[in-house]
């Protein structure tokens, strides 16, 4: 983000960065860890139903290039990054999660803001159950650290 940014500043430009996550939570790590093995599973099965090919990368790009290369160092990624469904679908589709209790995952997507990560695009694998989830747990817990954040950073 630094890197960027400094050389956005050389051409006279000012940008800002987004990321994109499907939060799987749970009120224990236990349960949220078997969340995500069930998710795995179901997709599984869904996609060997439609004759989803495994072996094809999809879709070739950079951004999927590199995360397959990060789930082939290992489906859990530093404290709740999991790449499971990632590896799954080639590295397509909007299919990185952070696994956890919502205090875990919100103590992540926090990192990513610390790191200069503006926007968070967050959607989950049973939409409507999960926003609703994420309503009452991550978002209000997110948003009140970090406004606790932006007080300690202004004092």
């Amino acid at each position: 983000v630094r890197t960027v940014r400094a050389a956005a500043a050389k051409q006279g430009r000012q940008i800002s960065f987004n990321i994109s996550f499907r939060p799987i939570i749970a009120a224990t790590e236990k349960e949220a860890w078997e969340k995500a093995e069930y998710i795995r599973e179901t997709a599984r099965k869904k996609l060997a139903e439609v004759g989803h090919d495994f072996g094809l990368p999809k879709p070739q790009s950079v951004g999927a290039e590199r995360l397959m290369a990060a789930a082939r160092e290992g489906e859990r990624l530093d404290r709740n990054l999991w790449t499971g469904i990632a590896k799954l679908v080639g590295g397509g589709y909007n299919s990185t999660s952070l696994v956890g209790t919502p205090d875990q995952v919100s103590d992540s997507l926090l990192d990513y803001y610390d790191a200069g990560i503006e926007s968070v695009l967050i959607r989950g694998f049973d939409p409507l159950n999960d926003a609703v989830e994420y309503g009452k747990a991550l978002i209000p817990l997110t948003r009140e650290k970090v406004a606790a954040r932006r007080i300690a950073r202004s004092a």
